[in-house]
């Protein structure tokens, strides 16, 4: 990818940022799960455990949702590690090759661009 400005290099890119978004609400809602489980060992009246564990339920409902929705979309294989590394790689690939990027033009001198020249 020499050209982050050419329409060509942005084939893919919706699906790329789907997937993204996916799996950071994957991660977030795992976390939720983990912070549930906690504030249960914590809470002290049953009523409170109570309202805890429903939310906990409905969080492990809320990630069973998001997993199936990756696997359909082919964006999560938990049960091919071969075929989970190859988009892994692809997904690194791409993040070095955005990295590489010449983003910024090599001349940064902004002398000249002010109304009065620094002293």
């Amino acid at each position: 990818m020499n050209d982050y400005l050419d329409p060509i290099n942005s084939i893919g890119m919706p699906e790329q940022v789907d997937s993204a978004i996916a799996l950071d609400l994957l991660i977030t809602v795992k976390e939720a799960v983990r912070n549930y489980s906690v504030a249960l060992t914590e809470a002290a009246s049953p009523e409170v455990r109570t309202v805890i564990r429903n939310q906990m339920e409905a969080a492990l409902d809320y990630q069973a949702e998001v997993i199936d929705l990756m696997i359909e979309k082919k964006w999560f294989h938990p049960y091919d590690i071969s075929e989970q590394q190859v988009l892994d790689l692809k997904a690194a690939q791409t993040a070095i090759d955005i990295a590489n990027l010449k983003l910024f033009p090599e001349n940064t001198n902004r002398k000249g661009l002010f109304p009065t020249p620094p002293q």
